[in-house]
Order: structure tokens, then C-alpha cells, then sequence
């Protein structure tokens, strides 16, 4: 039987941390635990993901990451208004995350030592990430002049960022029409153009 590539060991050994995540939660989970769930020895584990567990941390949320932002792209391309796609994006981002199980087991209080260590070199490749997504259609509405032309989309990511982590860890348990109020009230006049 031919070896297995590293990328396919890699996704492997991801999948492992995801399940394991999910399974003990962040805090708990070993690289011994995940290199068992993936049947690989964990020599082969550190070999393929030299940053050991922050690094599988960080992969197990980026991979979601990706998930999300190309449902967020298709969102983006219907909606009429960039006020609605702000609301809708926003709404969906916060959905998404709470109903993400690998990611939701990052919020939990027990994984904010974890998470933070493991993020904190990383916070700009996740934001460029993000930026690459949404920057066309930043683009656009700023030659439309929907959106305010003196923001930029970093700036622009980064609060809407800081808004739905807000909204995550302090939901008020506002009903959706509820939110989209609050949304459009106090979150869309900072972006979208007058």
C-alpha cells in the first residue's frame, strides 16, 4: 500500500482534533488523544503539525472559517442592500458560530486560555483571510457609494468582528427581528453610506 501524503495525513490528523474538540473540549484534549483518534502514532502527528495543538487549534477554526465565509460570499451576492447584507451577514455569522460545534467549543470559558494562545499569533492571517472574502464586494459598494468612502475593509472586518463576538458572548437572547433592529440602529450607520 503506498504511503498517505502529508496533506491527506494532515486533514486526517484535523479531523482527529475537530472530533476530539468536540468530544473532551479544548482544554482537555491531548495530542495523544487526537493522534489515537486519527490511528496514527503521535511522532506522526508532531511531524506533520510541527506547532503541535495550538497549531490544530488554530486549523480546526480556520477550516470552519472557510465554511463560513463561502456561504457569507453566496449571501453577499444576493442581497439588494448593503444595509441588509450587513444585517443578513452579521445574523448568519452569529448563528453560524453558535451552532458550529468546532467553533462553539472555543467560547466556552475553559477554552479562552487555549484559544487565545493559539489565535493570538494568527489574528492577522484569520483577518487577511476574511478581508480577501469580503473585499470585492467592499470594493464595489464603495464605487457605488454604499458604503462610507472613508473606511477601509481591515477597519471594517475587524469591528464587524468585534460586534458578533459581542453579540456571542453577550447574547441578550434578543428574538432575530429584535436583533436586526439593534443591527440596523446602531451597527449599519457606522458602515453603509449616508
Amino acid at each position: 500500500m503506498p504511503p498517505v501524503s502529508t496533506d491527506a495525513t494532515r486533514e486526517r490528523i484535523i479531523d482527529a482534533a475537530e472530533a476530539c474538540f468536540a468530544r473532551f473540549g479544548v482544554a482537555k484534549t491531548t495530542v495523544e488523544d487526537i493522534a489515537a483518534a486519527a490511528k496514527l502514532s503521535r511522532a506522526t502527528v508532531y511531524r506533520a503539525v510541527s506547532g503541535g495543538r495550538d497549531e490544530l487549534i488554530l486549523a480546526v477554526v480556520v477550516r470552519d472559517l472557510h465554511r463560513f465565509l463561502d456561504r457569507l460570499a453566496v449571501r453577499l451576492r444576493s442581497e439588494r442592500s448593503v444595509p441588509e447584507a450587513i444585517v443578513e451577514g452579521t445574523m448568519d455569522a452569529v448563528e453560524y458560530v453558535r451552532n458550529e460545534p468546532a467553533i462553539a467549543h472555543f467560547l466556552v470559558p475553559e477554552a479562552a486560555g487555549h484559544m487565545q494562545a493559539a489565535v493570538a499569533g494568527a489574528a492577522e492571517h484569520v483577518l487577511a483571510l476574511c478581508c480577501d472574502y469580503v473585499r470585492p464586494y467592499f470594493e464595489q459598494a464603495q464605487r457605488q457609494r454604499t458604503l462610507r468612502p472613508d473606511i477601509e475593509v481591515e477597519g471594517t472586518v475587524e469591528f464587524l468582528f468585534r460586534i458578533i463576538t459581542s453579540l456571542i458572548v453577550m447574547d441578550r437572547r434578543r428574538e432575530p427581528d429584535e436583533l436586526r433592529r439593534f443591527l440596523r440602529t446602531y451597527v449599519v450607520p457606522g458602515i453603509a453610506g449616508p
